[in-house]
């Protein structure tokens, strides 16, 4: 109603149009904040108010507060990002919170100064943060799809320490070249191949690649358990390419 009814509003924000405000992904939120642009505003129909079964503005509500959390961690103000509820018929409230939340942005100043971060060093950490969405998303899936019912549970659904420790304590994946049999289950079910590897090579994981979602670690044979997941320890070093053959017994002459 707001373009409809000719209501100005504030002309530095873009608008993204998507289906719910429920397929607006961790991922989205991140890649603006790499991009530089200084906040993030999402918009959504009142809760309880769906259009569809699958209530997608509770998504987008847990997502904004698991952000705004990994956003302090951070070191960067979670007010740059917002989250706000309304009708499609509600074009001066959006107007109105629209205008107020370009204020709250400009008075924050460009993303990073305004808290005093090394520019070099904010990029990194997002890009970090980006990497981790997929592992992010698995272990905190089922408050992600949460139902929250007031105001004053938001603040609880996701703590300081959780983040944290979800942050420090990232699972990683590595393949024990002793144990692999070159099978090729993980190599095929790796949904970013991350995982090198072929006929009679024992498989690495591209630790850069891998997306810690724990696939190899869940098709790999009982017998051969090769995967090894590995939770606040590095990762060994991947054995030389020369040593990736594996020479199996009815082959040796």
């Amino acid at each position: 109603m707001a373009g409809v009814s000719r209501l100005q509003y504030a002309t530095d924000i873009r608008l993204v149009r998507v289906m719910c405000s429920g397929r607006v992904d961790l991922e989205f939120v991140f890649r603006a904040f790499s991009n530089g642009i200084d906040g993030v505003f999402i918009g959504g129909c009142r809760l309880n108010e769906c259009n569809y079964i699958t209530h997608g503005n509770y998504d987008a509500l847990n997502m904004v507060l698991l952000s705004r959390k990994i956003m302090a961690h951070l070191g960067l103000n979670p007010e740059r990002l917002r989250v706000e509820f309304m009708t499609s018929g509600e074009g001066n409230l959006f107007t109105e919170v629209v205008d107020d939340f370009s204020k709250k942005v400009e008075e924050l100043g460009p993303l990073g100064q305004g808290e005093k971060i090394d520019a070099d060093e904010l990029r990194s950490k997002l890009e970090e943060v980006r990497k981790l969405v997929p592992y992010i998303k698995l272990v905190k899936r089922k408050k992600l799809a949460a139902r929250l019912e007031n105001k004053e549970e938001y603040e609880g659904l996701f703590t300081d320490h959780e983040i944290e420790r979800l942050l420090r304590d990232v699972v990683s994946y590595h393949i024990d070249p002793a144990k692999c049999r070159a099978c090729m289950i993980c190599l095929r079910k790796c949904p970013v191949e991350a995982i090198a590897g072929g006929k009679n090579r024992i498989h690495v994981i591209d630790q850069e690649k891998c997306i810690k979602c724990g696939t190899c670690f869940e098709v790999c044979p009982p017998r051969f358990s090769a995967v090894n997941k590995i939770s606040g320890e590095p990762v060994p070093l991947p054995i030389p390419e020369e040593e990736r053959t594996i020479v199996r017994k009815s082959n040796q002459k």
